[in-house]
């Protein structure tokens, strides 16, 4: 299950892109992250690292 980040919580700190291991998060041209889901492996470290607890689950 791939995770989305929430545009309206996060910050661009960049925490979750230092963590996620298939380097599947990126910056957009605002400076906030986004998870490419065809790279997300589902593990969920960005969510836990993320600290405005912006990442989730994407719903299906």
């Amino acid at each position: 299950m791939a995770y989305k980040i929430d545009p309206a919580k996060c910050i661009g700190c960049h925490t979750c892109m230092g963590v996620c291991p298939a380097m599947a998060i990126s910056d957009s041209p605002d400076g906030k992250c986004v998870i490419d889901p065809t790279k997300c492996m589902g593990c969920g470290t960005c969510a836990a690292v993320c600290p405005m607890a912006a990442i989730a689950p994407e719903a299906k």
